[in-house]
């Protein structure tokens, strides 16, 4: 039988001399709570003012005393508290009093691919997986590099591929239902974070999207140190968590960090996916038991897989789903697991850790080395496996109850549409402030370039080869701020990546990540367009005024939107660093080579290039409408050759040389290019949409298969 207590087994004894608890509460009583630091006074201070948050602070059962007593945040075990040191605290968490516990049974699931190749068998990855996980308890999947783990806790969570076909039953209490947000978190074995981001910011922004605005930004802020605390991250608070170009926190950090992100809200029902990977031992344990000690206290159901824990994190666990190569070898308790092995005749050595024998009996990748068994002399891993599935389903398994009958879930309280809006915006805006590769290097190059274009074209003045001149300068200029908008595809993949991670655990939707990537990105669009700009602008000696100058600028930097919409696109369906800048400068070339500069419209070919490329090139009404901005107005000499003492006009250079439209003002081109740059980011809009509502009806089948 599984444990029942509500405390783990491992508890240790409280000593008086050394107090396992310490005070740490949501309220904000350690002095760490109530300090501002790094993004918490412009929280305090900029939600205060956006949000008058008058509504009643309400209080969690299980996280604050009652008026009898109390239980502070502990190391080890509760302790109850003098009635005179309960304290009533704040609510920590955006829990519902009445939510119901999480029972989760699954029943021969099934989990196949499609083979390599064409009429060839689907690949089982798992093949009659049956089991159970209950409230207050932490189960373990375990078995060999894959053999179908990860696999399993995507099934059980609803976050298979669609390449993968599913069938048998998954019922959460007794019904097929989906989970409500808050209900369930998911901790992926890649820590997918912001790397521009202290520890302390991190989580702050996530306690802000996730926890509903009927907490106070003190309270979020309390309760995100208190979680920091918790997983052992109080001494790299202030660190950033670092990436691709700077070192920050260590590995085993990093899935601390995303443990705290998830565990915000505290879950009913909680997946992790190697949660110890890249820990030394005595890291695992303490986040192992702290978690234990999360469920136990307030009755989470954890489903932990694990490759190799060590023994004192393998004592930490009630249940065992022992998993090789997509069958299951054994589902039970960790004490009837080394019986089991005992009874098949593979006997756990003295002093040698379960887990160690378990995967060594039964992992085949190395079947050179024999198993030793009491029955048999020498055993190959895959015969291990044979006899221990069989023994298992002839004489051990048992059927698992589709119980409980619960109460239906309902969906937690969440930060409004306005509060993650901002949360997102100022997360964002911090984040390209701080990637040098988002925009100050590409700021960096424009500048450089800038003066060279300058030099090189410096004062093309007025005569009649100035009009070639003041073209080529337009061309590049629109060419070069563009093109290098590819530049910033790296750090818009991590973007993406975060937000794939985030969106799937329900923090946000498409429509806020969309509005406040582009409020954030548009300040530093507008200072790489002005800056540069008017270094090129003065230093060619364009056409001088006011709105020229402002016409130009406003188009630069719509040009780069533009492209950066475009990017979005390509980085949700091409999500790879080099892949996706070749396609992007591919289709940026092909769209230069369109655009009325290096062919002029007339002379291209009408079947494609012109219809449709030529208009649907973004280049075309960029340039035109710097075209119009620069020649209307001015009067150039004719070429002497041709005609003596004879002045062109910017109307006559436009028509007939340049073949503008002039059926429209420039404020109509800028207008497209403003119309176009919507209409790429409402494509990104509607391809994740469209993704995520076919994943959503692909577990909604899934979840009604049967075999």
């Amino acid at each position: 039988m599984a444990a029942t207590s509500p405390l783990p087994r491992w508890a240790p004894t409280p000593s008086p001399s050394r107090p396992l608890w310490r005070w740490g509460w949501g309220g904000g009583a350690t002095p760490d709570a109530r300090a501002d630091g790094g993004v918490t006074g412009w929280t305090s201070s900029f939600f205060a003012a956006v949000f008058p948050w008058t509504r009643r602070r309400r209080v969690d059962d299980r996280w604050a005393p009652s008026a009898g007593g109390g239980v502070g945040t502990f190391d080890g075990v509760e302790v109850p508290l003098p009635a005179a040191q309960a304290v009533s605290l704040p609510r920590a968490a955006a829990d519902v009093v009445d939510d119901p516990a999480v029972f989760l049974t699954w029943e021969d699931v099934r989990v196949t691919v499609p083979g390599r190749t064409r009429g060839s068998p689907p690949a089982r990855i798992l093949d009659g997986i049956t089991g159970h996980a209950r409230p207050g308890e932490v189960l373990a999947i375990m078995g060999p590099s894959g053999c179908g783990k990860t696999t399993l806790l995507d099934t059980l969570a609803g976050r298979l591929g669609p390449e993968m076909n599913q069938t048998g039953v998954i019922l959460i209490n007794g019904r097929q239902e989906k989970l409500a947000f808050g209900t369930s978190a998911y901790v992926t074995q890649d820590n997918v974070l912001m790397s521009t981001l202290s520890v302390r910011e991190a989580v702050y922004y996530s306690a802000h999207l996730q926890l509903p605005d009927t907490m106070l930004a003190s309270e979020k802020r309390a309760h995100a140190e208190r979680v920091i605390r918790e997983m052992g991250l109080s001494d790299t608070m202030d660190t950033r968590i670092g990436g691709r170009i700077t070192k920050g926190i260590s590995g085993g950090q990093r899935k601390r960090m995303s443990i705290c992100i998830e565990m915000l809200t505290r879950p009913r029902l909680l997946f992790l996916d190697e949660p110890t990977s890249g820990l030394d031992s005595a890291a695992s344990y303490h986040v192992m038991s702290h978690i234990t000690r999360v469920a136990a206290r307030e009755g989470m159901t954890v489903i932990a897989a694990v490759h190799q824990p060590s023994g004192d994190v393998f004592d930490l666990f009630h249940g065992l789903l022992l998993l090789a190569y997509g069958r299951m070898v054994f589902f039970g308790t960790v004490s009837n697991a080394t019986e089991f092995f005992t009874q098949s005749g593979f006997p756990c050595p003295h002093l040698r850790n379960p887990s160690d024998h378990f995967l060594r009996t039964i992992n085949k990748d190395f079947d050179e080395g024999t198993m030793e068994s009491s029955k048999a002399n020498r055993k190959t891993a895959a015969e291990a496996t044979n006899i221990l599935t069989n023994a298992y389903h002839s004489t051990y398994s048992e059927k698992t109850a589709n119980e409980i009958g619960g109460t239906p879930f309902r969906r937690k309280e969440q930060a409004s549409f306005l509060t993650k809006l901002l949360v997102l915006t100022r997360r964002s805006f911090l984040n390209m402030h701080r990637d040098i590769g988002y925009y100050w290097m590409r700021l960096g190059i424009y500048l450089g370039i800038g003066i060279c274009l300058g030099t090189i074209f410096y004062q093309v003045g007025y005569s009649y080869s100035s009009i070639q001149s003041r073209c080529e300068v337009i061309m590049y200029t629109t060419a070069l701020v563009t093109f290098m908008a590819i530049g910033g595809f790296p750090s818009f993949v991590e973007d993406i990546k975060l937000f794939r991670r985030e969106r799937l655990s329900g923090h946000y939707g498409v429509m806020e990540f969309v509005i406040s990537n582009t409020l954030s990105a548009t300040p530093y669009l507008a200072v790489i367009a002005v800056i540069p700009g008017a270094m090129m602008y003065y230093l060619t000696g364009l056409t001088r005024g006011a709105e020229h100058f402002a016409y130009f600028v406003a188009t630069l930097c719509m040009c780069t939107l533009l492209v950066e919409s475009m990017m979005m696109i390509i980085a949700v369906i091409v999500p790879d660093f080099l892949m996706g800048i070749i396609i992007g400068a591919g289709i940026q070339g092909m769209m230069m080579l369109n655009g009325g500069f290096f062919r002029l419209p007339n002379e291209l070919p009408k079947p494609v290039w012109k219809y449709p490329c030529y208009y649907i090139s973004f280049h075309k009404y960029a340039v035109q409408g710097f075209y119009k901005n620069e020649f209307i107005g001015l009067s150039f000499p004719s070429d002497q050759l041709i005609e003596a003492n004879a002045t062109i006009s910017g109307l006559q250079v436009l028509k007939e040389r340049l073949q503008v439209e002039m059926g429209y003002s420039k404020w109509v081109n800028l207008a497209i290019l403003f119309g176009m740059m919507v209409t790429y980011r409402m494509i990104f809009f509607v391809i994740v949409k469209i993704a995520e509502e076919l994943r959503l009806k692909l577990r909604g089948i899934r979840f009604r298969r049967l075999k």
